[in-house]
């Protein structure tokens, strides 16, 4: 069985991050660590909300889902994140239960954490990320 561990973290697709994070600093969360992740074209910025996070996604690249996603649906929220205790497990037993995802083998995400997503299709509507932190 998958043990979910918590919610990881909310990302939201927007334009420039920077200005983003502007709202976020009112309320009193700051940006506690950035990164560029080239594979996927984008720059996160990671705010800390409790156990969770709020993760700011920028795209660097005009061909990156999220600036797909920026095109078609605007900014606003673009996954969910779980966060799991055995991510290799979780994604076996997901696809022996016929559940459609966008990755089948866990892969490399920000700050060193193994990810695997699963399709919106299977969640209605919802993408959801699998996180393993190692």
């Amino acid at each position: 069985m998958i043990k979910v561990k918590g919610i990881d973290h909310v990302g939201v697709a927007v334009k420039d991050g920077e200005d983003a994070a502007t709202i976020y600093n009112l309320l009193g969360l700051g940006v506690e660590h950035t990164e560029e992740i080239p594979d996927g074209g984008i720059k996160v910025a990671m705010l800390p909300v409790g156990e969770s996070s709020i993760e700011l996604l920028e795209p660097t690249r005009a061909d990156s889902t999220v600036a797909r996603f920026l095109e078609k649906r605007g900014e606003g929220i673009h996954h969910l994140a779980v966060r799991v205790e055995d991510i290799q497990g979780a994604v076996s037993e997901l696809l022996a239960a016929g559940v459609k995802m966008i990755d089948q083998v866990p892969r490399t995400g920000a700050h060193g954490t193994r990810v695997a997503f699963v399709h919106p299709a299977a969640a209605h509507g919802v993408l959801i990320e699998l996180v393993e932190r190692v």
